[in-house]
């Protein structure tokens, strides 16, 4: 299901601001693409038009050949569990478990009221206990979430999408909040994983080195269209400047730096 199309994808928000004008894209199956661009250029709007959190005002976004655009009851909830989100601000349930935050991934798959009353099959308790595993943190599945540092939380959240069993994975600036150490480490794991399981993983970042030392493709965007897209090869510094207006140096946020 996981090769994505973006055809004239447009989207304008009420107010009339367009946050994206005209984007057409393909990201085949297994690409680990980094969209990078400043503060509104339209990176989170777009993966959110992905799973349909955004929906937009004209053009089609269709995953394994199907429109996730024009899905709508339960072909929409079928196509959404197969996609995986990790946000920056982590979205956890602070006063749960770490374990029973993952849990919440297996949510679409089992007995709503079950699920609700927090009791899950064998079988997804020990997925659970997994992708913990995979992100390296097995230890602190009964640890409540707000006991763990930022770059342990944010790991709970990328356990939490892959306990989904995603062939997609969206990252919403995912280490914008974490230290330079925490960034690549979080970064080399969502990198690993999506090899491991040949998702396909768009991330969005700000940061310059992160892209070029972790993505397959970098999407540059400068408001609300694509100004690159190509390899981190042939990102060069000028090609930055393009994607954001300005000499890269002025600000050091901007090369990912502490």
């Amino acid at each position: 299901m996981s090769h994505i199309i973006f055809r004239d994808v447009e989207v304008t928000y009420k107010g009339g601001l367009k946050a994206l004008k005209g984007v057409s894209l393909e990201v085949p199956k297994g690409q680990f693409v980094v969209v990078v661009g400043l503060s509104g250029a339209g990176k989170s709007t777009l993966i959110r038009t992905v799973n349909s959190l955004v929906v937009p005002s004209a053009g089609d976004v269709s995953i394994g050949g199907e429109s996730i655009t024009r899905a709508r009851g339960t072909k929409l909830r079928r196509m959404r569990s197969d996609i995986g989100m990790i946000f920056q601000t982590f979205n956890l349930v602070k006063r749960s478990s770490v374990l029973r935050n993952v849990l919440a991934g297996r949510l679409g798959d089992v007995n709503a009221l079950l699920g609700l009353l927090g009791f899950f099959p064998r079988d997804d308790v020990a997925v659970a206990h997994d992708c913990l595993r995979r992100v390296g943190i097995p230890e602190k599945a009964f640890v409540r979430a707000d006991a763990l540092s930022g770059g342990q939380q944010q790991r709970v959240g990328i356990a939490r999408a892959l306990a989904q069993r995603p062939s997609v994975m969206l990252a919403d600036e995912p280490v914008a909040s974490l230290d330079p150490p925490t960034s690549h480490a979080v970064m080399r794991d969502l990198r690993r994983i999506a090899r491991e399981d040949g998702m396909t993983t768009i991330v969005n970042l700000h940061f310059i080195d992160m892209a070029r030392e972790y993505a397959d493709r970098i999407v540059g965007m400068r408001d609300g269209v694509v100004v690159y897209d190509g390899p981190p090869a042939e990102a060069t510094d000028a090609v930055f400047e393009n994607i954001y207006g300005r000499p890269i140096d002025e600000e050091q946020d901007v090369r990912g730096r502490a």
